[in-house]
């Protein structure tokens, strides 16, 4: 059975699909079979990092390690069962004819409630939740009083989440490991870090969560996405000589890696 990784938050902007192709990349260059799925049917920002990738590697004539991103297939609605509905069997599909030849498959979902989003958060085995590192983004997972200090209650995302740990339980299936990534860290405002570190904690043993650094505000991930590069490739496409930024956005990816704890992965890149 196939690994699979969901990354997702209801909330664009956190940089969800950098850390997803950065994330399936890093797999596929440890020598994992990575399959990938956007479920963003309307802006598809991973599908569109996939396809910049694969032109860039065909016109460059570069032969990387990269994850095997595939759309959905399409489903006829005359096959359908009473009352299924074509985004799960579109999903369910997909999945089954992935997994028997994949370690890992990846699932990059959109930043809004959808269907899809739903029930591919009751198939991770492992949930990763980017988030940008203010309590605008916090108020994803809960709501905080006036100034940080105390946790009042879940949010409607939160609740998603259990609800799918809940089908999962009764599917027999093992626990969703959520891990909540703090994205786009800056240099300054320490007092705000300080405060949201707290709060995380605080959050994370009331609704059981993991958190893992994540990269901060760099460039060069908005240099990259034309080309469908990521922070592993700058060497084999002729980057002699890494920048400080370049080298400590590295270690940020090898840390990250580390934390999720995926099975059989050891990052040594």
């Amino acid at each position: 059975m196939a690994h699979i990784i969901v990354v997702g938050n209801e909330k664009g902007g956190a940089g969800k699909s950098t850390v997803a192709m950065h994330v399936a990349t890093a797999l596929a260059r440890l020598g994992h079979v990575v399959s990938a799925l956007d479920l963003d049917l309307r802006q598809k920002t991973f599908g569109r990092y996939a396809s910049n990738r694969a032109r860039f590697l065909d016109t460059s004539g570069l032969d990387l390690p990269s994850p095997h991103y595939h759309d959905l297939p399409e489903v006829d609605p005359a096959s359908l069962r009473e009352g299924e509905n074509i985004y799960d069997r579109r999903l369910s599909a997909a999945v089954a004819e992935l997994e028997p030849d994949s370690d890992f498959i990846l699932i990059d979902c959109p930043g809004s409630h959808t269907r899809l989003s739903q029930v591919a958060h009751s198939l991770a085995d492992t949930l990763v939740t980017p988030l940008n590192d203010s309590f605008i983004d916090f108020d994803l997972l809960a709501h905080v009083n006036e100034d940080g200090t105390k946790v009042l209650g879940p949010s409607v995302y939160s609740e998603m989440v259990w609800n799918a740990r809940q089908l999962r339980a009764q599917a027999g299936l093992p626990p969703i490991d959520w891990v909540v990534v703090r994205n786009r860290l800056g240099a300054q405002q320490m007092v705000n870090k300080k405060k949201m570190g707290d709060a995380l904690e605080n959050l994370a043993r009331r609704i059981g969560f993991r958190t893992a650094p994540g990269f901060n505000e760099r460039v060069i991930f908005r240099e990259l996405f034309p080309r469908g590069l990521t922070l592993l490739d700058l060497k084999d496409i002729g980057v002699k000589q890494l920048n400080i930024s370049n080298i400590a956005a590295r270690q940020e990816l090898r840390d990250l890696i580390k934390a999720l704890k995926l099975p059989g992965v050891e990052p040594d890149f």
